[in-house]
């Protein structure tokens, strides 16, 4: 049924010119068109495209299908529906939304898959309708709380409470209904909700609320406070994420050409903005996931040294000052990770590998601490031994630690990816190889019990399984005679052979399967970085090992104190005061590295000029508006001409004419999707030019055809 709206969008005429006609279904009824006005909440935007992505999308359908075959004709005229009528803020928010909750349904994976895959490609081909400066405000757009007239200023709270610490998931929660600002939730239960959120949403395909059940509860509520990019990194939107556009963005946050933080004060508030030097703070600069990645460089590259020279010293007898201060190291370490853990929860900071080695640290030195001081009480040397040697196996997460900046870089990034899914196979393999093993293992031990151990069994099938097949032949004779060789020969076969062969085989498979797509995954990890870095709610970021100054200061007070805003100027002054050196070399380097061209105002992102981040305008729907509908009357006139002319053979050469501007219309998408994907563009380039000439033979032929049927018409008129 028709989905009626109360108004249309500012600055957009209703005329039926402009309107897009309905794309026509394979099996016979039409899908209607969204009207979406800007004055539609966030969940009527959601089921308006809901009900048109299921009703169009009613096939499986592969990605590439949907993006260059006929099955995406109904998306084509949605992006250009939206591309001209369409300047609701939230709109590619609600599209990531719906291809999340799609992508995770496990009723009817293949259909699921394909509306998900449908969503990703229409909120990414809108962006293409927009400038650089209005895709901006599009992705970094928050989904405001309805019912949150007045403007809340968050608090400086201690970690762990949402209101103040929580990014992406937690900021979304803090909004629900019938639930408390500072509940705080697990990262699990902030999944479930923002699933079921939209899976109530979408049972009902209707555009009317007639159970009142929008009166009770607004399901999606969860979403309030979330821009599209955290619900891209939530949807695993990895093709809208690698998007030239949105790397563009992600790049100028990481850069801090885009901040969130205008300056430190008590009265400051969260809104993106381009950074202006002339009127930021210095201290903004903090918050740059830059600048905080290169300070955690240092911290690792001291927190290294500290370690190397606690081993060195190995004082048996006594804590040293230099092992106190690897104490305090440790100790900053573990807060800033557990403040990340609560920021991000668990379900983002499980996706970066680093966070894995990180456990692994805090783990080994939680090991050690406790270990050294049990050891020196009980004046117990063995124990005291043996917490150096647990600290020995911190190097082996340590390092690679240190260098995890590499990671960073497009070359080694792309190779992480695929060293994890390789890991994965493996570990699946192995437990195949575990349990041939175990029954080998018990066959061969009763075979050999009179002259091999348990043990030595064990070490010698190891051996083997390592490529030692000697030592299996060097087994036969301690076995038994008859059933021995033959078992054994088949053991070293299967290990040699079969299992070691099948293994690196299967490896092989999956760097090849997961390298096509590694681009993809490593602009995705990067991503989730950049936002886990740079947009929490969290005003006063306190640098390692200043977090525990900060929080040996602040949370006794916090027993007796309120949380108001001189204990929040405290905080403040606090952070200035321990952060100043930083800040210094900072403003030293983008003097150094910048200079005076950093005063540019837009960063290099080009379209109209906006003041105002997260705000869209309605320009970019009225020049595109005005621009289609020239476009639309003079392919009106020239229809209507065509249409004059009945010969069969001009009705085949315009159908061929529409043929080839339709494949010259894909062929330009791709060229505008490719560049994600790191495409060669003189390829696509040339195969749009090759078309072009097609299309311009195919014109004049049309052309000639018509100037021969009207002279032929008048000479019958003459005659």
């Amino acid at each position: 049924m028709p989905i009626r709206v109360k108004s249309r969008p500012q600055g957009v005429q209703r005329t039926e010119s402009l309107r897009t006609p309905s794309p026509r279904h394979k099996f016979g009824f039409v899908a209607e068109l969204p009207d979406i006005s800007e004055e539609d909440s966030f969940r009527d935007v959601v089921k308006k495209l809901s009900v048109y992505i299921a009703d169009t999308v009613v096939l499986p359908s592969t990605f590439e299908q949907l993006r260059t075959t006929a099955a995406g004709d109904g998306l084509r005229a949605l992006v250009d529906h939206l591309g001209r009528t369409c300047t609701h803020p939230a709109i590619v928010n609600a599209l990531l939304a719906l291809k999340w909750h799609y992508g995770t349904s496990v009723e009817d994976k293949g259909l699921m898959d394909a509306r998900a895959n449908a969503c990703e490609i229409v909120a990414w081909r809108f962006l293409t309708h927009l400038s650089e400066r209005e895709a901006v405000d599009y992705c970094l757009y928050e989904i405001p709380d309805p019912k949150d007239v007045e403007s809340h200023s968050p608090t400086d709270e201690e970690e762990g409470e949402v209101d103040e610490h929580s990014a992406l998931l937690a900021q979304a929660l803090h909004s629900s209904v019938g639930s408390s600002r500072r509940t705080p939730h697990s990262a699990s239960t902030k999944r479930n909700l923002l699933l079921s959120s939209i899976s109530r949403l979408t049972m009902s395909m209707t555009g009317d609320d007639e159970d009142g059940e929008g009166e009770e509860e607004d399901p999606t509520a969860n979403f309030t406070n979330l821009n599209a990019l955290e619900i891209a990194a939530i949807a695993d939107a990895k093709r809208f994420l690698s998007q030239a556009v949105v790397q563009k963005i992600i790049t100028g946050i990481w850069e801090g050409s885009i901040i969130f933080w205008k300056d430190l004060s008590v009265h400051s508030e969260k809104k993106p903005q381009f950074y202006n030097p002339n009127t930021a703070d210095p201290f903004s600069r903090l918050r740059v996931p830059k600048y905080l990645k290169s300070f955690e460089v240092l911290f690792f590259l001291t927190f290294l040294g500290l370690y190397y020279g606690v081993l060195v010293e190995r004082d048996p007898t006594r804590i040293t000052p230099l092992e106190i201060f690897l104490y305090i190291w440790f100790a900053a370490f573990a807060l800033d990770e557990l403040s990340e853990w609560i920021d991000a929860g668990s379900i983002f900071y499980a996706t970066d590998i680093w966070n894995v080695f990180d456990m692994a640290m805090i783990a080994i030195g939680a090991t050690f601490v406790g270990l050294r001081i049990v050891g020196l009480e009980t004046h117990n040397e063995e124990m005291v031994n043996l917490s150096f040697n647990v600290l020995a196996l911190e190097a082996l997460f340590m390092v690679p630690r240190v260098f995890s900046i590499l990671s960073l870089s497009p070359y080694w990034g792309t190779l992480i990816p695929c060293l994890k899914e390789m890991g994965k196979d493996f570990i699946k393999f192995m437990v195949l190889v575990v349990v041939i093993y175990c029954g080998f293992l018990t066959t061969f031990s009763l075979l050999g019990r009179e002259h091999l151990s348990l043990h030595d069994m064990v070490m010698s099938l190891t051996k083997i399984f390592f490529g030692s097949s000697f030592v299996g032949f060097d087994l036969i004779p301690k076995m038994d005679t008859l059933l021995g060789p033959p078992l054994m020969i088949i053991f070293i076969t299967l290990s040699s052979i079969l299992l070691t062969g099948s293994l690196t085989g299967m490896l092989s498979n999956s760097f090849s399967r997961v390298i096509t797509h590694a681009r993809e995954e490593y602009l995705y990890v990067y991503s989730v970085y950049v936002l886990e870095a740079s947009t929490s709610n969290r005003l006063t970021h306190f640098y390692p090992p200043f977090n525990l100054l900060a929080v040996l200061i602040f949370r006794p007070l916090r027993l007796f104190l309120p949380s108001d805003n001189k204990f929040r100027a405290a905080r403040i002054l606090l952070l200035k005061a321990t952060h100043l050196p930083i800040v210094a070399v900072i403003e030293f380097y983008e003097w150094l590295t910048i200079g005076s061209s950093k005063g540019t105002q837009y960063s290099g992102f080009r379209g109209p000029r906006q003041a105002v981040i997260g705000s869209p305008h309605p320009a970019a729907a009225k020049r595109f508006a005005q621009a289609r509908l020239s476009n639309n009357s003079l392919r009106a006139d020239n229809n209507n001409h065509l249409s004059q002319l009945r010969p069969p053979a001009i009705t085949a050469i315009s159908e061929g004419a529409i043929a080839g501007r339709r494949a010259q219309q894909q062929a330009a998408d791709e060229a505008v999707e490719g560049r994600a994907f790191g495409q060669h563009e003189g390829d696509v380039e040339a195969r749009i030019a090759d078309l072009t000439a097609k299309i311009d033979r195919l014109t004049e032929l049309v052309l000639t055809l018509q100037t021969q049927s009207s002279t032929t018409l008048g000479n019958v008129g003459v005659a």
